[in-house]
């Protein structure tokens, strides 16, 4: 393969803004053409619609957590999968890369989003199978109300289950290697999350007061955009994360 920036290379004469994206990727360790797909995402509604197209990730064999090369090549993402790519392509566009985790209720799972900033407002990216929540608009003054936002529809079954949310997680504190590039789960970057700052979101002694989601809404949570192939014994596919 021709080397990047040389006579000859298929990227040769692509604009200055473009090379210095697929620069950034490939200096994370990136191949040329993962770079590329990624570099041709300068904004992130252009990464939200990219981080749409990929297939789910239903964890068939197991339970997963690829790295933004893993899930370019295998073409599947769940949700901390699809917000880890998120955060690799917003880096390369020159914003940090910077994760939330958000934690559920005992028997639902967390969900991970990628943040970024327009201004002095937060907005978000998300991989999800449901409708409800993936991008949010930039339109928010602190994680605290951008968090906020996911929870009328954080729900499985009638109940809602979205309980916390962490402080912004740089994955700048993380060798590339351990999330860009990474063959195996990104067993350290789970644990990142983990340790991060967690903030209550239900106040104590509220948690039993919470109201059921209406019927319709629980039928419109039914809603998919992937498929599982195990559908008869699959749990709440809505993240799969």
């Amino acid at each position: 393969m021709t080397a990047w920036g040389q006579v000859g290379s298929p990227y040769a004469n692509l604009r200055g803004d473009m090379k210095a994206r697929i620069a950034r990727g490939m200096k994370l360790g990136l191949s040329e053409d993962h770079a590329e797909q990624l570099a041709r995402l300068p904004h992130p509604e252009d990464v939200q619609d990219f981080v749409n197209a990929i297939p789910m990730n239903f964890e068939q064999d197991g339970w997963t957590a690829l790295s933004v090369q893993g899930v370019l090549t295998r073409q599947r993402a769940q949700c901390i999968e699809g917000a880890v790519l998120a955060a690799c392509a917003l880096t390369m566009a020159g914003r940090p890369p910077l994760l939330m985790d958000m934690g559920a209720a005992a028997g639902d799972d967390d969900h991970v989003i990628a943040l970024f900033r327009r201004g002095r407002t937060w907005g978000a990216i998300s991989k999800s199978n449901g409708p409800y929540l993936r991008w949010r608009d930039p339109i928010y003054r602190s994680l605290y109300a951008l968090a906020m936002s996911y929870f009328p529809e954080y729900a499985k079954g009638r109940q809602k289950m979205l309980r916390t949310y962490s402080a912004s997680v740089d994955l700048r504190r993380l060798d590339p290697s351990l999330w860009v590039t990474r063959e195996k789960s990104c067993v350290e970057l789970i644990d990142l999350l983990t340790r991060a700052r967690h903030y209550r979101l239900v106040p104590k002694g509220h948690e039993s007061r919470l109201r059921e989601i209406d019927v319709v809404e629980a039928e419109a949570q039914a809603m998919n955009e992937y498929s599982d192939p195990r559908a008869s014994t699959h749990r709440d596919a809505r993240r799969a994360s």
